[in-house]
């Protein structure tokens, strides 16, 4: 992926019809974190300019608590004018019972085939070669976010990778800190745990698993040592008692605990917060073990509206989300990497350009969402949960994870 500046025949080349006059839509997320809302203003803040009217419909609580609320609208009859979901079969129920926008026609004419990066993206936003979703970010949710200073009173180096974070742990709790900071949502326990499939087992077993949905290698002597792993990691966080994902960073921004398992948009809360990559914390991705990014993230569905006036300012509103100057603005808030490679992200911080590094290499996978249906997503959230707040055995843990796959082969 070539990173070029932006210019202004790139700027002119895509199609963003203005409107006539302002039309306003609602849009529903789950951005209500300093980083998240400070990013999703400069999505409001373009529409705005645009001549149109984004109308806020955060709601609090994650995806986990939205996205049932967002599928109720749609499905009973109070929808929305454009929502957020993750890439992958979030809303493809939706999508085949013919309750969201064909945006295939915006596609087209800004020529998102040739400029999305990589094209798994809008794979995921195609369902019979029709394109119902604009993606806006691409969001690695398996990165070990430390506290330079935790470490730098004890006097010993910053960790490099998981298996130093590991060792370390002992002094960093005998000094009264948190070795592990990690919140009460359920999803932050699963994901947590994909973390540690890729930097514990390497990805040649995540493909194994999740590509070639192999069952052998799932229940095989590997990824019992990944369960072992996560059977260690629940006892360094077990004196982290927050809720929410951001309360979480926030342990690891005040110096409360040393690391936190998370995903890039950490960025955003150490943006607000003042503090600077590389000089007040540390970021690893793939936990150090094993570098790469995997390409789950977000992107607007917008569903169907019985208003012409509101369908195009749809349209309006999907092209724009692209568009090179808002994948810049709100990508360098949201801590995410932008959906094309084609603009100019000079001012990315430390972190942010080793994500674009991996990135350009190639070295990606697809998201969970994008190869497992939202059953098994949820069942083995749920199971998560259950392991990283109980002293359930990991033996037990592998095999009803096991059983988890195999009802969505």
């Amino acid at each position: 992926m070539k990173l070029t500046k932006m210019t202004v025949a790139l700027c002119a080349s895509v199609a963003l019809p203005m409107a006539a006059h302002a039309t306003e839509l609602e849009v529903t997320h789950w951005w209500t974190s300093g980083g998240e809302a400070a990013a999703v203003a400069e999505l409001a803040k373009a529409f705005d300019a645009s001549g149109d009217k984004w109308i806020d419909g955060a709601i609090a609580g994650g995806g986990g608590t939205a996205r049932p609320i967002m599928i109720s609208r749609i499905t009973g009859g109070d929808p929305m004018g454009a929502t957020q979901f993750n890439h992958g079969q979030q809303a493809q129920e939706l999508v085949e019972a013919g309750l969201m926008l064909d945006l295939t026609d915006v596609a087209e004419a800004n020529n998102w085939k040739e400029v999305i990066y990589p094209p798994s993206l809008l794979d995921s936003c195609t369902l019979d070669g029709k394109i119902y979703c604009a993606p806006v970010n691409i969001h690695s949710p398996e990165w070990l976010w430390l506290s330079n200073k935790v470490y730098e009173d004890l006097g010993i180096p910053v960790p490099t990778n998981w298996n130093e974070f590991v060792a370390t742990a002992p002094q960093v709790d005998a000094a009264g800190k948190i070795p592990l900071a990690l919140g009460n949502q359920p999803w932050q326990s699963n994901l947590a745990f994909g973390a540690l499939v890729i930097g514990i087992g390497g990805l040649d077993l995540w493909k194994k698993v999740n590509i070639d949905k192999d069952m052998e290698a799932a229940a095989g002597p590997e990824m019992a040592a990944v369960f072992t792993a996560a059977a260690d990691a629940r006892k360094l966080a077990a004196k982290s008692t927050v809720q929410d994902w951001n309360q979480a960073t926030n342990l690891v921004i005040t110096d409360e605990a040393a690391g936190q398992i998370m995903g890039d948009w950490a960025q955003g809360e150490f943006q607000v917060a003042g503090e600077v990559a590389g000089k007040d914390y540390t970021c690893l991705p793939g936990l150090g073990l094993n570098e790469y990014i995997s390409t789950g993230g977000d992107a607007f569905y917008f569903p169907k509206l019985d208003d012409p006036e509101k369908e195009a300012a749809q349209k309006r509103l999907a092209a724009l989300l692209v568009s090179p100057e808002v994948q810049v603005a709100f990508n360098l808030k949201k801590g995410s990497l932008p959906i094309r490679g084609d603009v100019d992200l000079a001012a990315a911080n430390d972190c942010m350009k080793k994500g674009l590094e991996i990135l350009k290499g190639g070295n990606i996978v697809p998201s969970g969402d994008q190869v497992w249906s939202a059953d098994v997503q949820k069942q083995n959230e749920d199971l998560m949960v259950e392991f990283w707040k109980s002293d359930m055995d990991p033996v037990a843990a592998q095999a009803q994870w096991v059983e988890n796959l195999k009802s969505g082969l």
